[in-house]
């Protein structure tokens, strides 16, 4: 009886143990501790939070894309993982590598983006491409396919930037989409095709926060997550 008490312990610790695996929460699903509105702080303008849900509504007189919302950790190597649900032909991202400096004055001059999209807008993808639907590095690679769900269901994303491997990866709904070059010469010639070879700090630093976009749509998050990998 002992030995099996014995071993039933130990089962839990190992349970407990890799229930989180590295995870740390990076929303605590309560409030907006840990993030603030890139370059203005704490004015979360349209950002709440509510039943563990962090949401992004857009009102009357908020700037487009001027309410990012980034982190106040910065981060170089890790995975990154969250939960999204974007509104009919609904836009959003998700950035990493955000510097944040008065010379930048937007989140996307610096940090890499993977699209957030109502995939359903056909109008929008066959306008812009398939490297701008959900699930790509936004107007630089396209999703190798297309798993997204409809507009107001939940979808997953599992991000991981190694700069010691040199290996970025989104795993999109359980489905691996996109594998990149995160530096080096291969990222700058996938920049150089773009039209971020104008932006010269575009995808140039390891180091930032992560970002999640306001583009004048609503769009939810929650268990968002991450862990880090060694430098």
């Amino acid at each position: 009886m002992k030995k099996n008490l014995y071993i039933i312990f130990i089962l839990l610790l190992i349970g407990c143990d890799s229930s989180d695996n590295g995870w740390i929460e990076l929303f605590n699903g309560e409030d907006l501790e840990g993030w603030h509105t890139y370059g203005k702080g704490k004015v979360y303008n349209g950002w709440t939070v509510e039943n563990g849900i962090l949401e992004f509504n857009p009102g009357a007189g908020t700037e487009l894309g001027g309410n990012n919302l980034v982190s106040d950790s910065i981060f170089t190597n890790f995975e990154l993982s969250l939960e999204w649900m974007i509104s009919d032909k609904g836009n959003a991202g998700m950035f990493w590598a955000v510097v944040e400096d008065s010379q930048f004055e937007h989140a996307y001059l610096t940090g890499p983006e993977i699209q957030i999209l109502d995939d359903r807008w056909t109008e929008y993808i066959e306008d812009r491409g398939e490297n701008k639907r959900a699930g790509s590095l936004y107007s630089l690679m396209a999703p190798s396919e297309v798993v997204s769900r409809p507009a107001n269901i939940w979808n997953h994303y599992l991000l991981r930037v190694d700069h010691k491997a040199n290996a970025g990866l989104l795993v999109f709904n359980d489905k691996e989409v996109i594998r990149f070059p995160v530096h080096g010469p291969d990222w700058e010639a996938m920049v150089a095709k773009s039209g971020f070879a104008e932006w010269p700090a575009f995808g140039r630093s390891k180091s930032g926060r992560i970002g999640l976009q306001d583009w004048g749509n609503k769009v939810s998050f929650r268990n968002i997550k991450i862990r880090m990998l060694p430098d």
